[in-house]
């Protein structure tokens, strides 16, 4: 066959470590026997990509082929979709676990694309290996359109218990705050208010970004000498941070407090980024950690159904919950890494695991909480939007005591099942890339929840 590649990669990942992979990836192409045709350099941007596409399209392929290399969102995978009629494939990599930044968060990428083309209805055909050892079958598997991704739908709706009908009534007049418009490319936290108040009774109200830099602007400088008082009480290194970046982090958690005190929230949804960074100077990673430990949730990048999620579960574990992300699944290994910058809650923290603070490894800024998260069996939730059909995933493992696998929070699991099979439900069902986790074992009391709301529910 005559392939077309399409290499996507963002440059505040790690370019020369991409690079690298990207060569490999190249290489074992050239020894499948197909004719590889397309650029054969990473693509940042948009303008880059849409050259490349039409150099594809004019080369007359059999086959496009995505190599997800690192991290990006689902934008530019939607469209390299709708505008080729041929079979479309996503190859994405793995990175070693060895405790420092995620250096190119590819399976984030592939994630991404997945609930993006789910949504959308466009087949394609995945793969998540290394480009190097014994990758030539697994690669055959993929551009022979053995690798389909299907359709895995949700079952039925379960039958409601009593306990499941009050944590629904319960989450009944909860109120979300969104601030700020979720980022281009993130089909996954994409929101109807209206659905949402249908679903679960849960209003949401549309905030600026400005409101909270402004409350946070406003914050006494008392107030945020108390919350330095509070971080130094539970994690080391703040003094070797930049203070004035420090202070203005801190601040964003006086603001948080601030718009949930006079709007009654009880959750956030908020764009983090890029904006918290560009147009602010500061993270707001560690605050979201600490209102979390306060058990009010804070989803990342504007994600509505994400805060949704952890309402229902912080209500049905009566504990701290964090929004996660997968980032690797080790099929040898038989294990999974769930990650977020450093927003954990601090209770979930491994007692063995020192606690301190850090920078965003991306955006160069504080605050972030970083530890690795403490062993123990852990629920996953998510109401999800995936195939455009709401209903609920429910996923069970086991958090290990493993060495730090990337900075940040996060932590090593082992699901109940077989990573492989995991992996494939996940792609399969277009799964959004922000998962709940809350510790304890939490299933059949959310199965009752799932026939409380009226939600189809999926266990992976």
């Amino acid at each position: 066959m005559k392939i077309g590649i399409l290499a996507l990669a963002r440059p505040t990942f790690d370019v020369a470590f991409a690079e690298q992979n990207l060569a490999h990836m190249l290489a074992a192409l050239d020894a499948s026997g197909h004719e590889i045709v397309g650029p054969r350099a990473l693509m940042f941007d948009e303008a880059t990509t849409r050259a490349a596409m039409a150099e594809v399209r004019q080369a007359g392929v059999d086959q496009v082929l995505v190599l997800q290399v690192t991290f990006t969102d689902a934008a530019m995978a939607v469209v390299i979709g709708a505008q080729f009629a041929q079979p479309l494939a996503i190859w994405a990599i793995p990175e070693p676990r060895l405790g420092g930044r995620l250096r190119l968060n590819a399976f984030c990428g592939l994630n991404l694309a997945s609930h993006a083309l789910g949504r959308q209805g466009r087949a394609f055909s995945w793969l998540y290996a290394a480009p190097s050892g014994e990758i030539g079958s697994e690669l055959e598997a993929l551009l022979s359109g053995a690798r389909q991704a299907g359709k895995r739908a949700a079952g039925a709706v379960p039958a409601p218990t009593p306990e499941g009908e009050a944590i629904a009534a319960a989450i009944r007049g909860r109120r979300i705050a969104r601030i700020g418009a979720h980022p281009v490319g993130f089909d996954t936290c994409t929101y109807d208010p209206g659905a949402v108040a249908a679903l679960a009774g849960v209003e949401v109200d549309a905030l600026e970004l400005d409101d909270l830099f402004a409350a946070a602007r406003a914050a006494p400088a008392e107030t945020a000498r108390a919350l330095r008082a509070e971080v130094a009480g539970q994690i080391a290194g703040l003094d070797a941070l930049d203070q004035p970046e420090l202070d203005r982090s801190l601040r964003l958690k006086a603001g948080l407090d601030d718009l949930r005190q006079s709007g009654r929230y009880d959750a956030f949804a908020i764009r983090c980024w890029p904006e918290t960074f560009t147009a602010y100077g500061g993270a707001v990673c560690g605050p979201a950690g600490m209102l979390g430990e306060g058990r009010v949730p804070c989803a990342c990048e504007a994600d509505v159904y994400g805060a949704l999620t952890q309402l229902v579960l912080l209500q049905t574990a009566e504990a701290p919950v964090f929004l996660t992300d997968l980032v690797d699944m080790d099929v040898a290994d038989n294990t999974g890494v769930v990650w977020h910058c450093g927003q954990a809650p601090i209770s979930m923290r491994d007692p063995e695991s020192p606690a301190k603070a850090t920078i965003h490894t991306n955006r160069k800024m504080p605050l972030l909480y970083q530890f690795t998260l403490k062993p123990g069996p852990v629920t996953f939730l998510r109401i999800s939007q995936a195939h455009n059909r709401p209903h609920m995933v429910l996923g069970f493992g086991e958090m290990l005591r493993r060495p730090m696998a990337f900075t940040g929070t996060s932590g090593v699991v082992r699901f109940e099942r077989d990573t492989g099979a995991v992996l494939a439900d996940v792609i399969a069902s277009g799964l959004e890339h922000h998962m709940a986790l809350a510790y304890g074992d939490h299933r059949a009391a959310l199965r009752g929840v799932a026939g409380a709301m009226g939600l189809p529910l999926l266990e992976i």
